[in-house]
């Protein structure tokens, strides 16, 4: 039976890789390694700990040369980033390729939350959620809500500034009602649908509700100078056109108790009118289960069965409504019980480890930190600026900006932070696939080719770019990955004269499970040439003589074969 009963024996290395899979969008070794030491719930309230993130300006990966000075920075002399001289699109690239690069610095599970926060309030940056400086407030709302309550954040998200624009409700007036906002807050942001029971009536709520939730919505405009601050956030705010706001009462269908809501005509009478209409909507049984269900099929698996529903998804959402929608205290439920860990089940056939494809995100992370890999540092980079373009800053700029946000994530399928719809990323809602939409015969070469470049050095996804001046030239990475280096480093590997402790060790490393001897065996004989003892004696010869080329060439094939592997897709 299904439990949310608590794990409490030590993780070991194998339960520490699912936990750091599911919780963390990267790890490392040495961590990997400290988990395993731990308890669930040790390593949970680890992982919970509180991020340093300042949330400073992003760095501008391709500075202006303005009067003979460059300036690496996304805001240009304190001037707010409307007066930027580059395109919207560009400068939110810019915050999109900022937060990962923030991300990339500690494995937290806040990171984790703020992404699913994001397909629980979708905005897509590059499809009509305004200005730069709009998104980069809407990722530090979700930032700062994390911890807290999602009840909490759907008030405070419905006057940010970049929802506002992305939904159309700064258009949505008293004489002139847009519904938009309104429609998906509560489809898809909040309670859900439902079965359909009759024309406009959707279980859970009807179209008579949509139309009250515009009239409380009416009226909240974005406000473009961001002077409007929240007091709780310190973040920019919209604000209330008395005007367009429609003061009059607004009263609910049944499926809400026919409850009436008291207009207001003024900025606190409106806000007051907006936390009684979530308040409302989140007094609902329904509105937790569908929080409830979308964390688990993040975190969790795809699908879940009746069991699974009355005893995992059901206690989870009484927990969430009695601690007033903290998703935290629900999530780290989930993560220490033994259902997380799969044992609860009697059946030998692994339900959970190893049961969701790695999103894009995940996977260039997971390649990043398993690997060892140096990536360039923002504020080495920009901390001294200079009229010539530095190593560090061409480097920055071309895998951040360039390689991860410009080639690899589109790519492979993910446009961050810019989901093709509202309902947000296909993986996340569109059954039957859910996360195998990830891999498919249009990503998969994006993914194949990652290694590759990290290799090679030769961005060989986007290929041949036009130079400034004219003709073509492929585009170079100094962000590489040294095999030999990496072996040779006794924290990675024990002892590389042994292929087969090479490999397995390896193996143990990149991928979520064992594997039978036979699997073992395929990427084994990628170090041969002949026989078994080529590689002991490549590698001895290396160690005498310092030439790394031939033994560079068998462990490139055989890192490549690994990120590749089918393996490592999984978490």
């Amino acid at each position: 039976m299904p439990s949310l009963a608590p794990s409490t024996s030590v993780l070991g290395i194998r339960k520490a890789k699912h936990l750091l899979n599911r919780s963390c969008f990267h790890y490392s070794k040495a961590s990997l390694n400290h988990y395993a030491s731990l308890t669930p719930t040790q390593a949970i309230n680890e992982l919970s700990q509180n991020t340093s993130n300042t949330w400073e300006y992003p760095y501008d990966p391709s500075p202006n040369y303005a009067n003979g000075v460059i300036d690496g920075f996304w805001l240009h002399s304190g001037n707010p980033p409307s007066s930027y001289p580059y395109s919207q699109g560009r400068k939110r690239a810019i915050v999109s390729s900022w937060w990962w690069y923030n991300m990339m610095k500690e494995n937290k599970l806040k990171n984790k939350l703020v992404f699913f926060l994001h397909t629980c309030f979708t905005v897509a940056k590059d499809s009509g959620a305004g200005k730069s400086a709009y998104f980069y407030d809407y990722l530090r709302l979700l930032d700062f809500y994390a911890y807290g309550s999602i009840k909490t954040l759907a008030k405070k998200i419905t006057f940010d500034n970049a929802m506002l624009y992305y939904l159309d409700n700064t258009t949505n007036n008293k004489d002139n009602p847009n519904e938009n906002y309104a429609r998906e807050f509560l489809e898809l942001f909040t309670i859900l649908k439902g079965p359909q029971i009759a024309n406009g009536n959707y279980t859970n709520y009807t179209e008579h509700d949509i139309q009250q939730a515009a009239r409380v919505f009416s009226g909240i405009k974005v406000k473009p100078n961001r002077d409007n601050i929240d007091n709780d956030t310190g973040i920019p705010y919209g604000f209330v056109n008395n005007n367009q706001h429609d003061s009059g009462s607004k009263t609910f269908s049944e499926a809400f108790n026919f409850h009436t809501i008291q207009g207001g005509s003024n900025l606190q009478e409106v806000k007051d009118e907006l936390s009684d209409f979530v308040e409302m909507i989140f007094s609902k049984t329904e509105t937790a289960k569908a929080y409830c269900r979308k964390m688990y099929r993040f975190f969790i698996k795809r699908e879940w069965d009746e069991s699974i529903e009355n005893h995992i998804i059901t206690p989870l959402a009484d927990q969430l409504i009695n601690n007033n929608y903290n998703l935290l205290e629900v999530l780290q439920t989930l993560l220490k019980s033994k259902h997380f860990y799969d044992e609860d089940n009697d059946d030998s056939t692994n339900e959970i480890v190893g049961s969701i494809v790695k999103n894009p995100i995940q996977f260039i992370s997971q390649t990043i930190s398993l690997l060892d890999i140096t990536l360039p540092n923002a504020e080495a980079a920009f901390q001294n600026s200079s009229v010539s373009w530095s190593e560090d800053q061409e480097d920055f700029f071309h895998f951040y900006y360039k390689f991860c946000h410009n080639t690899f994530f589109p790519g492979s399928g993910m446009n961050i932070f810019s989901p093709d719809s509202v309902a947000g990323y296909p993986a996340d809602f569109q059954g039957p696939g859910y996360d195998r939409s990830w891999f498919s015969s249009n990503t998969i070469v994006s993914r194949y080719k990652t290694i590759e470049s990290l290799i090679t050095g030769k961005n060989k996804i986007l290929g041949q770019l036009t130079g400034v001046n004219g003709g073509t030239y492929y585009q170079n990475l100094r962000i590489l990955f040294n095999s030999v280096d990496f072996v040779s480093n006794s924290n990675h590997i024990s002892n590389p004269f042994d292929s087969t402790v090479l490999v397995y060790e390896l193996v143990e490393l990149l991928f979520c499970e064992s594997i039978p001897q036979s699997r073992l065996n395929y990427f084994i004989e990628t170090l041969y040439d002949i026989d078994p003892s080529y590689w002991t004696n490549a590698w001895s010869e290396y160690t005498q003589s310092g030439n790394s080329v031939q033994v560079k060439i068998r462990l490139d094939a055989l890192f490549t074969k690994l990120i590749n592997a089918p393996e490592f897709q999984l978490m």
